[in-house]
């Protein structure tokens, strides 16, 4: 990678844990910002979770660097307090309030660094909910996003936390919008992301097509398709691939490469709308047709006709997809246990550049010592720290 990245000189300091606040400083990080983790002397929880959470720290903490400090002695404070004066943003994702019980919320802090961007991740912007826990299934469930997943009988969460990660994705723009504006006003500000709010941007399209159309909107899983060919086949082999026809000219090319001149000159079946509505009868056809093929059969004739289709992947296969092989999107990661696995990349190229990893996963405190250097303590006064319990022993 080159030594020159788009955020280099950029400092930010993260309070954050589990999804939402480590992806927002993933983001800027990956793009080359110095992204300084505080965490208690035990670590982010985070580190430790199992199950469906494994994969949440190795996920979300790449290229950070981590300092672990008692916040609550008056050391430990002094010198977060000093780093944050060096800083030029600073994130949380703690519940309500709980920065402002430690001393950290922003008004303190801004009058120590006027120039601070401070970003709150939280369940919900400031309103009658405010007040409330926040978790990426509750957004979901309260924003309309389970309903459309699931259906009416079976309200069901999306399958991977898009709503925190969203979440902070819109943190990290706000972060960079703010530090646009300081560079003009010469003042930092707070700013703010949330999960129900991402949830409810995620539902504006529904929400207009229920406003345009004038009918309740009806749930993925009963809602009729707005194109006639799109769905799951099949294949002669038990496998399953998804096709999609979603423009008149692909229907051409369709009838004309699967030799079903009749389907083209059937008036019926002229626009697309017209085929929705004929679905019951024409559905039956195509499935027929794909089903003779295998796999990848219908795959190579879908590719070569220029035809929109998917093979169904599981995320385990996704450590062999050739493009993201080939493209750069995998960014390369050693794990606690010493492991070196692949993750995928900050999905973004900038003049043909992909961004992958700088710095590994941190260990509790790993960069104690250099952080604290630089903020202009002495050796012996960091052992000392680290003697009395104000930082970890990394």
């Amino acid at each position: 990678m080159s030594d020159s990245l788009p955020l280099q000189g950029l400092r930010m300091v993260e309070f954050v844990h589990v999804v939402m606040g480590p992806t927002c400083g993933l983001v800027l990080a990956d793009l080359g910002a110095e992204v300084i983790k505080i965490e208690p002397l035990g670590g982010d929880h985070t580190r430790k979770l199992t199950a469906s959470g494994a994969g949440f720290f190795p996920a979300y903490n790449r290229n950070k660097k981590s300092i672990a400090v008692d916040l609550k002695s008056e050391r430990g404070r002094e010198l977060v307090f000093k780093l944050v004066g060096s800083a030029d943003a600073l994130s949380e994702n703690f519940r309500p309030g709980a920065m402002d019980k430690l001393g950290f919320g922003y008004e303190p802090l801004s009058r120590l660094n006027p120039r601070l961007v401070y970003c709150s991740l939280k369940g919900f912007l400031p309103g009658p909910y405010d007040h409330r826990a926040g978790l990426d299934e509750t957004a979901q469930m309260m924003g309309g996003l389970a309903y459309m997943t699931g259906g009416r009988e079976r309200p069901l969460r999306a399958g991977a936390s898009v709503i925190d990660v969203m979440g902070g994705m819109f943190g990290a723009i706000a972060i960079l919008v703010a530090i646009s504006e300081r560079n003009r006003t010469g003042r930092g500000q707070y700013v703010q992301s949330a999960l129900y709010e991402s949830c409810a941007f995620l539902m504006g399209q529904h929400m207009m097509e229920g406003f345009m159309t004038g009918k309740p909107v009806v749930p993925m899983p009963e809602r009729v398709r707005a194109w006639a060919v799109y769905d799951t086949f099949v294949t002669s082999d038990g496998e399953r691939v998804f096709v999609g026809i979603v423009t008149d000219s692909q229907w051409r090319i369709f009838c004309q490469a699967f030799e079903r001149p009749e389907l083209l000159d059937d008036p019926e079946l002229a626009t697309n709308p017209q085929r929705v509505l004929a679905r019951p009868r024409l559905l039956p056809i195509v499935t027929a047709l794909f089903g003779g093929m295998t796999k990848a059969q219908l795959m190579a004739k879908c590719d070569d006709l220029g035809l929109p289709y998917a093979p169904i992947a599981k995320p385990e296969d996704l450590f062999a997809d050739p493009h993201l092989q080939q493209s750069g999107g995998f960014a390369q990661l050693s794990l606690a246990n010493g492991v070196t696995t692949r993750i995928p990349a900050l999905p973004i190229a900038m003049g043909g550049r992909r961004f992958g990893t700088r710095l590994d996963l941190p260990r509790v405190g790993e960069h104690n010592a250099s952080v604290l250097q630089e903020l202009g303590y002495a050796a012996s006064e960091i052992d000392r720290l680290a003697a009395e319990g104000v930082i970890a022993n990394a």
